[in-house]
């Protein structure tokens, strides 16, 4: 009766299954899903045909039952790749995953064929039946598995296109798993679930049936859990390792004679101790799971998201707020977080507080650089979890933590910022708003926000010391210039002093000793102006010089030594806007230091020429010339002098730089051996009603007029 039962059972989803492959070879063969249904459908007719044969004509044989029932799983297990195929394009699985399921299923499915194929070769069994039985629940709970993540990880549209294929595989491995599940437990195959057996596989024909008709093609956005994974490569590792074990188990009891047994047991028990206690370490757990997310799975990031947010907060320009707490902010969101403080290493390589966010910092602040915390962050770039510090202390070696960092509450985390190799810094984060479970990728994207934050946090100290550097500078070259007009002035009244018992009872001495103290007042009282309000550049005492009668004077003043100046031709009256006394003092410089290079022998030739708006004085000398390298990278630079302690090196600076404030600008040609001409190039002033004042200063004569120093 039973075995009527099962004939009549198995023919049902011969004939059913048949039908069902007739009818995609016929018309629904467009998709995959379709393609992989059809040959799932045509491997079930085989396998329902062959037990209908065997209980007709006892043919085929055991082996051959058993090759086709193992090809029947794997074409269902095809047919579940097929429904992911459009998930894996789209990134919801990586290629990886899709190589590591389908190499399991395969190395499965050879191994369980592979000893069929030696039992039935040679006669000798390596598998008994307990772990024939094994593999068919592997196959079931592996085809159980795939149906429960698909269902479970697609979205609601998609459910509907692959709903009907979902229960009806579901239905075929989930009783397969109770057949067999039953058959391990009692040692043999219960008659009850083997004759309802074909008749199950038949009435889920309807299902496929439907789904083919009906359902338009829908991708299945698949997504496996991290656990699951985890779990299924546990299992298979387990039970790799178990049938590895069974080899050479079995192969230690034939070779090993009178104490084959034993050795067996023996080796048996110290591996099923080494699995044991492998599967139960938590490193080693951790490491797997580590492995898993970083090869298998999608980021837990969207990174393009988070360094795009990164960037609109760090490229804020403005100091609201001040970059150090934006840099905490950051670094505190990326683990949900909104409270911390950041340490940057000072002046005195101590790391002193910048920052703090939500949280109250203890008193004392201060991370010395001999810190144990400071050792350790500089010689691994670890991320210290100070809950995880403070239930097991021993897996950061013991570390102490600063008072600073220790007492503060509701501290967190404490991540090491680095310039390049160098420790810069130390940020504390807070409690989270809530419970957040860290992995390697929270770790490895604190780290690297953390070092391009910490680039942006060196970049803008190097921004301050310079600006202080430049204060210091420009305070430092007007104390400069500030005394290099104080030695013209010291000059000029030394020289008074000088000849004052000589000449006091000459009245034209008295008259010019008076013009030249009141030149050295003004002089004074306008270094001081200038120290109380600094001025932009431009003179306040500005007006109208006829540039013409200011060289004529010069060149008649300089005319006392050797070799004298030459004014060529006859120019007209030329006039620019400038400060009368600044321009006599840069002009009267030029000369000089014509007049100091070139022997009294040479020439000087003072030559004005109008063009295009503005007026060029050339200063040519005969002198000892200069080479194109001191030229560029030495004379109008401050405080590079060739005249050793006496000069300061800043007289051509200062005066290119009036003359570039005027408007104009210097320009210098020389040769070695023949001499140099400067060119002063300053901008005609336009004609207005101020007039040019008639009483020019008058220079000091007969002798006694003293010498305005330059270098």
């Amino acid at each position: 009766m039973l075995n009527d039962f099962s004939l009549i059972s198995h023919s049902a989803a011969a004939i059913t299954f048949g039908l069902l492959s007739l009818l995609l070879a016929v018309r629904y063969l467009r998709r995959d899903v379709d393609r992989a249904l059809f040959l799932a459908a045509l491997v079930t007719t085989l396998w329902a045909s062959a037990l209908v044969a065997q209980s007709l004509w006892a043919f085929p044989g055991f082996f051959t039952r058993y090759l086709l029932e193992l090809l029947r799983d794997a074409a269902w297990i095809v047919l579940l790749f097929a429904m992911l195929r459009d998930s894996f394009r789209r990134g919801s699985l990586t290629g990886q995953l899709k190589r590591i399921l389908g190499i399991s299923t395969i190395a499965l499915l050879v191994l369980l064929l592979g000893f069929g194929l030696l039992e039935y070769a040679f006669g000798f069994s390596i598998l008994d039946g307990k772990t024939k039985l094994l593999g068919q629940i592997a196959l079931s709970l592996l085809g159980l598995s795939l149906v429960e993540q698909i269902w479970r990880n697609s979205p609601g549209f998609g459910r509907s296109s692959m709903k009907y294929l979902c229960i009806g595989i579901a239905t075929l491995f989930a009783f397969d798993f109770f057949m067999y599940a039953d058959a391990l437990l009692f040692g043999h195959v219960a008659n009850s679930f083997w004759s309802a057996r074909g008749l199950v596989n038949a009435l889920l024909v309807p299902l496929f049936a439907v789904n083919v008709v009906n359902t338009v093609k829908q991708p299945v956005d698949f997504q496996l859990s991290r656990s699951a994974v985890f779990h299924a490569g546990t299992m298979m590792f387990a039970g790799a390792y178990l049938l590895f074990l069974a080899i050479g188990g079995y192969y230690v009891r034939v070779l090993g004679g009178d104490w084959g047994e034993a050795l067996q047991v023996l080796l048996s028990t110290i591996s099923v101790t080494f699995l044991i206690t492998l599967l139960l370490s938590r490193r080693i757990r951790a490491k797997l799971m580590v492995l898993i997310s970083r090869n298998f799975f999608d980021y837990k990031y969207d990174y393009r998201e988070e360094w795009l947010r990164m960037t609109r907060e760090l490229a804020d320009l403005s100091n609201e707020p001040p970059l150090p707490q934006r840099v905490i902010r950051i670094l505190a969101g990326l683990v949900e977080s909104n409270a911390g403080a950041i340490w940057l290493k000072g002046e005195k390589n101590t790391y002193v507080l910048k920052s703090s966010i939500n949280v109250a910092t203890p008193r004392f602040t201060i991370i010395d650089e001999d810190a144990e915390l400071v050792r350790f962050l500089k010689e691994r770039e670890w991320i210290v979890d100070l809950h995880e510090y403070r239930s097991d202390p021993v897996s950061y070696n013991l570390l102490e933590i600063p008072d600073a960092i220790a007492g503060t509450p509701d501290a967190w985390l404490i991540i090491p910022l680095y310039l390049g190799n160098e420790l810069y810094g130390i940020a504390m984060v807070g409690n989270p708003y809530a419970r957040v479970e860290l992995n390697w990728e929270n770790f490895d994207l604190i780290k690297v926000v953390a070092r391009q934050t910490c680039n942006l946090l060196a970049q803008a100290d190097a921004q301050s010391r310079l600006s202080r550097a430049m204060q210091f500078e420009a305070v430092s070259k007007a104390s400069a210039f500030m005394v290099h007009d104080l030695k013209t002035v010291i000059a000029q009244l030394s020289l008074l002093v000088k000849n004052a018992p000589k000449h006091r009872h000459n009245p034209a001495f008295i008259d010019d000793m008076i013009q030249t103290t009141d030149h050295a007042v003004r002089k004074m009282s306008n270094l001081v102006d200038h120290i109380r309000k600094p001025s932009d550049g431009q003179s306040s005492d500005s007006a109208l010089v006829d540039l013409t009668g200011l060289v004529r004077e010069l060149a008649d003043h300089y005319s006392r030594h050797r070799p004298a100046p030459h004014l060529e031709g006859d120019p007209p009256r030329t006039l620019v806007n400038a400060d009368t006394e600044q321009l006599r003092s840069v002009l009267g410089h030029l000369i000089q230091n014509a007049q100091d290079a070139t022997p009294p022998d040479g020439e000087i030739t003072l030559t004005l020429k109008n063009a295009k708006g503005n007026v060029v004085l050339f200063i040519q000398d005969t002198g000892s010339g200069m080479t194109e390298d001191f030229i560029s990278d030495q004379l109008f630079k401050p405080f590079e002098s060739t005249k050793g302690l006496t000069g300061m090196g800043i007289g051509a600076y200062q005066a290119r730089e009036y003359i570039q404030k005027l408007g104009g600008n210097i320009d210098v040609t020389s040769e070695p051996g023949l001499g140099s001409c400067f060119s002063v190039r300053i901008p005609l002033a336009e004609p207005s009603v101020e007039s040019i004042p008639e009483n020019q200063n008058r220079l000091i004569s007969d002798g006694f007029q003293p010498q305005q120093n330059a270098n």
